[in-house]
Formats: structure tokens, sequence, C-alpha cells
């Protein structure tokens, strides 16, 4: 297979995990935030793989929040992260981002979703990619103004955002405090994915399903021992967004070998191959694809199957859907 040359779908992609480090450069310096060489820099984003946790790896994240706290910002990250995505030939691209990570200083919540919607939307008229945005909330974070945020972000529904996701460091039984909170995102009309069985709590997928009516689990690696998760899972044809490498530098899994991907897929799951952080995971949806498929000896049929699952169970509509159905075509 020709891994740049497939047509892909990323449907778990985080902006602030996925900022070209130059651009990051840059702007910090224009922002008078101190920041080191280019090189020591990248070291700074990148993740290695020999992370402890998901907590260390999350540190990665704190700089470029630093930056994308003004509109300029905001705009031109989205648009490279879709440009840089179109041009290893990525279809359609859903991207998530924590709205309230981002109005630290003058910018409103309309200001940075509006900010964000035009890059994306910059994007989709410059090259052949469609997308998404999803709205994340860190369950770290204080509850406040979640209600706000999805009060003002429904009036985009139509306008480029998609759905509402929690994310973050992963605790026992989360999903109980933020019920409140999906049901109203779902009244409003808003799709559900949510984080839950990254970090070796399978019953939060459980909960994520059946209390806050998720219709794709962020990761879901630990479904693995948890048979009421796993056959949820399977029984509701709930999508698994899966990010290997991520995986792996979370210490979700050990390797990319003992990754439960091919498991999952022949048993029949609806998994989806993602990059999750392209800057902090140093990689690309042609590198995921390109290693999940030779670690597992997959072909190009199984490949279809994957790319299906995706488009059946992204947020968009679907004349979308049909279209990116057709880029299967020349394979």
């Amino acid at each position: 297979m020709n891994y740049k040359t497939l047509p892909k779908i990323d449907l778990h992609c985080h902006l602030d995990g996925s900022v070209r480090p130059e651009t990051l450069f840059e702007l910090a310096v224009e922002r008078n935030i101190d920041v080191p060489n280019i090189e020591a820099l990248k070291k700074m984003l990148i993740a290695p793989e020999t992370c402890q946790s998901l907590d260390e790896y999350l540190l990665r994240f704190d700089l470029p929040n630093q930056v994308m706290q003004d509109e300029i910002s905001l705009e031109r990250i989205t648009f490279e992260l879709f440009e840089d995505s179109a041009l290893e030939n990525v279809k359609y691209l859903e991207v998530r981002f924590g709205p309230l990570l981002h109005v630290l200083k003058d910018l409103s919540i309309k200001q940075v979703l509006e900010s964000v919607l035009r890059g994306m939307k910059r994007a989709e008229k410059q090259y052949d990619i469609t997308g998404g945005i999803i709205l994340s909330v860190l369950r770290t974070m204080p509850k406040d103004r979640i209600d706000e945020l999805l009060e003002i972000g429904a009036d985009y529904l139509d306008k480029g955002i998609v759905a509402f996701d929690l994310a973050s460091s992963e605790i026992a039984d989360f999903c109980h405090e933020f019920k409140p909170y999906t049901d109203k995102a779902i009244e409003l009309g808003y799709h559900i994915t949510i984080h839950a069985g990254e970090t070796g709590v399978g019953q939060n997928v459980y909960d994520a399903i059946d209390l806050l009516g998720a219709e794709r689990i962020g990761h879901g690696i630990y479904i693995n021992g948890h048979e009421e998760a796993y056959e949820l899972v399977r029984d509701l044809d709930i999508v698994l967004e899966v990010c290997p490498t991520s995986n792996v530098q979370t210490k979700a899994v050990e390797s990319i070998s003992l990754h439960p991907i091919k498991d999952f897929y022949k048993d029949d799951l609806l998994v989806t191959i993602n990059t999750d952080n392209r800057t902090v995971s140093d990689t690309t949806m042609t590198d995921e694809v390109k290693r999940t498929f030779e670690t597992f000896d997959l072909t190009l049929e199984d490949y279809i199957v994957i790319y299906e699952n995706s488009i059946t169970r992204a947020f968009t509509s679907e004349a979308n859907k049909k279209q990116l159905m057709t880029y299967l075509n020349h394979y």
C-alpha cells in the first residue's frame, strides 16, 4: 500500500497538541512569551515514548495554551492543522479543543469558537478536506462555565461545531458528575464522544455510554478485562477512536505490538485509527496507518473496513459521508 496516497479520516485530533513547533516559536516571540530555541522547543513539545503516565504526557500542552489566547493564533493554528492533514490526503478531520482554556486573557467564548471555525473554513476552501469541531471540557477544570459554553456553542452546530467531549486526566467514576452537562448537550443537539478507558478504568467506558450517551469513545483500551464494557461497545456498535502511538506514550499499552486494536478489529468492534496529537506524539495519519498495518500485517481490505467505520460514525452530513466514500473508488 502507498500509505500517503490512501484517503484518510482522523476523528480524534487535539488542536493544542498539534501546533507546528515553528509556528509556536514565532507566535511566542511575537507575544513576548519566553521560549528556548526551536530545537529545544521541539523537545519540550514532543512527548517521549518513555512517558510514565498520561499526566506526564499532558504536560506538553502547557506552552501551546499560553500562546493560544488570541484570535490570530487560534485561526492560524487551526488552518495549519487542516492544511497539514490535507497534504497527507486526510479527507475529513474532526478537531477537538477546550475553548475554556483560551479565555484566560481578553477573548470571549464566542470569539474563541469563531476563530477556530474561520481557520477550518479557510482550509476547506483551499484544500480537498472537510471537518468538524468538537468542544472538549477538561475533567480537572471548574464546571461553572460548561453550561455557558454549551449554550454559545449550540449556535454553531450547523456551522462547523459537531460534538461535545470530556478529556484530560482520567479518574474512576468521573461520569456521574458530568451527566447534567452531557444531558444538556444532547438536548441542544450535540453529538457525544468521551475520553474513557485510556488509563486503566474499563468501567468508565461503560458509564460513558450508559450514563452520558457517548456515541464514540476516545481510546477505550481498557474495555479489555472489563466484560460488561466490552459487550456494551459491541452490542451498541460504539466506535473506538484508537490512537496507537499516543497509547504507547501514555502507557495505555506497553508497546505497539501489544496494542489490542487488531484483536478488537478481528472481533468486529468498530475501530478507527487516529493521531490524537500530531506534534506531541510526533506523528501523522500516514504514520499511524503504516505503523498499525505493518505491525499487525493488515491488508488493503482491512483498511477499507476501518475507513468505512470512520465514515459511518463521523459527525458529518449524509451527503458528506457519500462524498468521503467516493475516495475509495481508486483503491
